[in-house]
């Protein structure tokens, strides 16, 4: 792990965005399994909680990282990433609410926000393996630095995701950056790659960002217009009224 090199901090910040990106979910899920505890035990529900979530998080990511040297696993986990991109750019529905138990004990609810995290973090573990190049110190540090984040400011990035949406497009491209470059890493085609087509080492990044854009992008476009079969009327009501013909 060599501190001193930029790719390495171009790692880090990787792994932060994508954390922030798909970790909103996971900051609501430890909000409403403490919302019952006492307040002098919120706080520790909070900590311990994601002490917990951390370290299963991170032997999860260390096996991820492991199963990627085999062949074609990197591949299947670009196009994963790939599909979790396209996801994150879809619409969240209405009715969509976190079936989360609030405890009134303090074991209770750091149980709810470790299983939960886990449940819900496959996403990270597949994007924050892609981004970590095969070193787990990478994925222990950007952790250390991302969670806290997502805790203690998850409202902030919340509402600057509901405000500037181009957050949320920005995320899906750089799991799509990830995505190619972690494809052209696999086993099978790296050595092909590095001597008849290094061009692919940035081709393939930015092609999968804006594959993710433009499909996430037009499946939201279909889905909200399946949701709202009365937006073209709505659109003719916002043009200005015309004078009665006489």
């Amino acid at each position: 792990m060599d501190l001193a090199s930029s790719q390495f901090w171009v790692s880090v910040l990787q792994i932060i965005a994508i954390d922030i990106v798909l970790g909103g979910d996971n900051a609501i899920v430890i909000a409403l399994a403490c919302r019952r505890l006492p307040q002098k035990q919120r706080n520790q529900g909070i900590f311990w909680g994601v002490f917990g979530a951390i370290g299963l998080r991170i032997i999860l990511i260390s096996f991820a990282l492991s199963l990627l040297m085999i062949p074609y696993l990197k591949i299947i986990g670009a196009l994963l990433l790939i599909w979790i991109g396209i996801k994150l750019l879809q619409p969240e529905p209405e009715d969509g609410e976190y079936e989360i138990a609030a405890n009134t004990t303090l074991l209770g609810a750091i149980k709810t926000i470790i299983i939960a995290d886990v449940v819900m973090s496959f996403d990270n573990v597949i994007a924050i393996a892609g981004a970590a190049k095969d070193s787990i110190g990478l994925v222990v540090f950007g952790l250390v630095i991302s969670v806290p984040i997502i805790v203690w400011s998850s409202k902030l990035v919340m509402k600057l995701m509901d405000r500037f949406p181009i957050v949320i497009t920005i995320g899906a491209g750089l799991l799509g950056w990830i995505a190619g470059a972690m494809a052209i890493t696999d086993t099978v085609i790296k050595e092909w790659v590095n001597v008849n087509a290094a061009f692919l080492h940035w081709l393939s990044p930015v092609c999968s960002a804006l594959v993710i854009i433009m499909i996430g992008k037009w499946f939201a476009f279909r889905t909200l217009r399946k949701k709202t079969p009365m937006a073209d009327l709505a659109n003719d009501t916002d043009k200005p009224l015309q004078p009665p013909q006489t």
